[in-house]
């Protein structure tokens, strides 16, 4: 896999609107440390990982909303939150994500 950041660059120099999803925080088993990046361009295109597949599409659609806004936002995801039947992580854990527009 591509490092997310230098992806982020080249799209960024192409002319594309991109996101960036970073993990800040983690509780019990999360598949992804915290400083995991997943980057997002305004088509849905993705590179990186914030979940090892768990909610990468939920968190696409969030970036989605945050290139059209220009507002970052803060996400969670885990087995106790509002979002488990929608998305989840199977080893059990939660994360926290933080998404921004870049440039």
């Amino acid at each position: 896999m591509n490092d997310p950041l230098t992806i982020a660059e080249e799209w960024m120099k192409e002319g594309r609107d991109v996101a960036i999803a970073t993990v800040v925080e983690t509780w019990g088993s999360a598949p992804r440390p915290v400083g995991s990046h997943l980057v997002i361009d305004s088509d849905g295109n993705f590179e990186g990982s914030v979940s090892g597949g768990c909610v990468e599409g939920a968190v696409v659609a969030e970036a989605s909303e945050v290139i059209a806004e220009g507002k970052p936002r803060m996400i969670e995801f885990g087995v106790a939150d509002e979002t488990a039947w929608q998305v989840g992580l199977s080893c059990g854990g939660r994360i926290r994500v933080y998404v921004e527009r870049l440039g």
